[in-house]
């Protein structure tokens, strides 16, 4: 016959760990399972199991049977509670560990047998050097079992079919606690009120208006002097023939446009007129999810993808009358302009890059291959493309544009965005596109205000002002060219005239820094991601399909992101929020600020904290495109959109287009 057992209260304070005691033989366990009932090993009755820390009620169980002092067995309070740390910095939890042990009580029989040990004590050791602890032999003795354990849950998690458009259970707003705004317009009623007067240039024939704005060409539609069909028809042969030499176009949707466009001059006959694009052709960047069309991403693993639904990106441009005519492309897996063995080319010289990963949309845009374009950015994908090809682009605040439906690099830094000939019309495709969905959480319900009347003069606007001037070269090792000094002059003295044009628009511009903090670092955060994103095809070998295959390439980025511990993620993530209140501390002063675009600071920092920035155009050097950005409050894209649009009316670069006279490619 068995003895029975008492038990030990414990204080609940931290559920990871869970012990079971029995007084009667002073035996512990340490163990992550709440639901596998043991027995203790001595008399064989069931232990109960509680969570906490250990702490002793009954006095009497601090001496055997025979009433001795049971000294050197089991473990006390206090000495459990000097581990918890050791195992809680390994991020460990034990699955079956005898605590007795641990202060040199013998083992007790008919225990359960370890499971053996895949990782070793050398490899774990090594691995602390990575994580940034460094344990006694002892405490590494008694982390390996759970170390080992972690691995069968990670293994277990890797099983696990999860849909890559399934995102993680955490969310980011771009919006710190406490700050409010005004409730947004439905986005379909607000879209129907386009620029109150628009001035379209005199043209011969109708290839004549490829470079027309959007807003012109919506002009010319809503007016009937262009029909969308014949609008459609002109783009997509545009598209045929100076598509190849670009490398801009995935998939032509030429089917779908031209049913579109029949609908739209139909309902337009019929008083139905949905928004200023309507009618209007647009490309989109590939990785957006299209209803029976190919959606490739750029990269190889996904090249027959056809998704059976819309993203909503997509959606909300079919909703106002705009003519889906392209998939354009776009770098691998939203990195640079690579995508399946190709580069895609800068119109204004096809022997450059467009830069990415928005490459087929800023290409074509600045082409005059579609009438505006939407893209992408996590880190610079709108910006750059956009600034290399000439062309406006607007990257919104984080959470205007619903991502449902377009591939996921990073849930917390994705933004959807216009790439067009105008400020105007990155306005106007934002106003079709925005506003919640119910599909996409991270999405303010917040309006979008414009146009903005505000003058420039009224608007607090800065400038970084370190960043228009030279900059200072400590490294002899990296000493300019006379060739690469001379491109410097050339583009400071351009960014000086850009500045003096605001002053005479009427901008009051004020010298400005950015906060002194080290945003790079918090780059781990897209890395890790973005091998989240695409761990599936990384373990699987898939990745190793993509064409690019470098040290700076997704392939090795996946598989160095692995490395990245959960800890350390989550405390970019905290560093993230206090770069967050100090660019709202830094913004509470100002309403917009320029920069150079894309090599300004700001491109980074506002991508994390999600501020809006809109690039124009500003001046040429080596007949490359230079240009400058503005930046505006979380929400606020009103500001920065109107001191850029009365930049480019008080400058021409906007006007002026890539000589697009070259033969197709064979």
């Amino acid at each position: 016959m068995t003895d029975n057992c008492e038990y030990n209260s414990l204080a609940q304070v931290k559920v990871s760990n869970s012990i079971q005691a029995c007084i009667k033989h002073d035996v512990r366990f340490l163990s992550l399972s709440t639901t596998a009932e043991s027995r203790c090993s001595r008399c064989l009755s069931v232990r109960r199991r509680l969570f906490g820390v250990f702490m002793r009620s009954d006095k009497k169980s601090n001496k055997s049977s025979n009433g001795n002092e049971n000294k050197g067995k089991g473990i006390h309070r206090r000495s459990f509670v000097k581990l918890l740390p050791t195992i809680g910095a390994a991020g460990l939890a034990l699955p079956y560990v005898n605590l007795s042990k641990v202060d040199g009580a013998p083992q007790q029989p008919n225990q359960r047998p370890q499971q053996p040990m895949r990782i070793s004590k050398e490899s774990m050791h090594e691995a602390e050097k990575l994580i940034g602890i460094e344990l006694t032999s002892e405490q590494e003795d008694m982390a390996l079992p759970g170390v080992n354990q972690n691995l069968n849950s990670y293994e277990t998690l890797r099983k696990l079919p999860i849909p890559l458009d399934t995102e993680p259970a955490t969310s980011f707003h771009p919006a710190l606690p406490g700050k409010k705004f005004k409730k947004a317009h439905t986005a379909t009623a607000a879209a129907k009120t386009g620029p109150a007067r628009i001035e379209v240039p005199h043209y011969s024939r109708l290839e004549d208006v490829a470079f027309f704005s959007a807003a012109q060409l919506g002009e010319l539609i809503r007016t009937r002097k262009v029909s969308s069909i014949d609008l459609t028809k002109m783009y997509i042969a545009r598209l045929k023939h100076y598509g190849p030499k670009l490398n801009c176009v995935v998939t032509m949707t030429e089917d779908l446009a031209m049913k579109q466009a029949e609908q739209a001059d139909k309902d337009l006959r019929n008083g139905k007129y949905h928004s200023p694009l309507h009618g209007i052709p647009w490309g989109a960047k590939d990785l957006f999810a299209t209803k029976g069309i190919l959606t490739t991403w750029g990269a190889e693993p996904f090249k027959n993808q056809v998704p059976d639904y819309d993203a909503t990106v997509v959606e909300r441009l079919h909703q106002g009358g705009a003519v889906l005519v392209a998939k354009l492309s776009l770098g691998a897996l939203a990195q640079g302009s690579f995508w399946m063995g190709k580069d895609t080319h800068n119109p204004w010289n096809t022997e450059r890059s467009s830069s990415g990963s928005s490459a087929g949309p800023a290409s074509a845009t600045s082409a005059g291959l579609v009438g505006f374009s939407i893209g992408t950015e996590t880190l610079g994908s709108i910006v750059s493309p956009s600034s290399t090809c000439g062309v406006a682009g607007l990257r919104p605040t984080y959470g205007r544009i619903s991502r449902y439906g377009a591939m996921a690099l990073s849930w917390t830094m994705d933004k959807i965005g216009p790439i067009c000939r105008s400020v105007e019309d990155c306005a106007i495709a934002l106003k079709v596109a925005y506003g919640p969905d119910g599909k996409d959480f991270s999405v303010g319900d917040v309006p979008f205000d414009w146009p903005n009347h505000t003058p420039l003069s009224k608007l607090r606007i800065g400038y970084l002002k370190s960043e228009f001037e030279p900059q200072q070269n400590n490294n002899p090792q990296r000493q300019l060219s006379e060739q690469q000094r001379q491109a410097m002059e050339q583009r400071l003295a351009i960014y000086k005239a850009a500045l003096d044009d605001l002053k005479k628009a009427g901008a009051d511009l004020q010298p400005i820094s950015l906060p002194d903090f080290p945003a790079g670092a918090l780059r781990i955060i897209l890395e890790a991601e973005a091998a989240t994103a695409f761990d599936d095809i990384t373990r699987d070998g898939e990745v190793n399909q993509l064409s690019a295959q470098g040290r700076g390439d997704w392939p090795n980025s996946f598989r160095t992101s692995r490395f990245i511990p959960a800890v350390e993620y989550i405390r970019a993530m905290r560093g993230r929020t206090l770069l967050m209140q100090q660019m709202d501390k830094l913004m509470s002063q100002w309403d917009v600020f320029v920069s150079p675009a894309p090599g300004s600071a700001s491109l980074t920092i506002t991508n994390l904290t999600g501020h809006p920035q809109v690039c124009v155009p500003c001046g040429f050097v080596n007949n490359l495109p230079l240009a400058i950005m503005f930046t505006g409050n979380v929400y606020d894209e009103g500001s920065p959109l109107a001191a850029a649009l009365a930049y480019e009316k008080a400058t021409k670069w906007h006007t002026m287009h890539p000589k697009v006279d070259w033969e197709a490619s064979a």
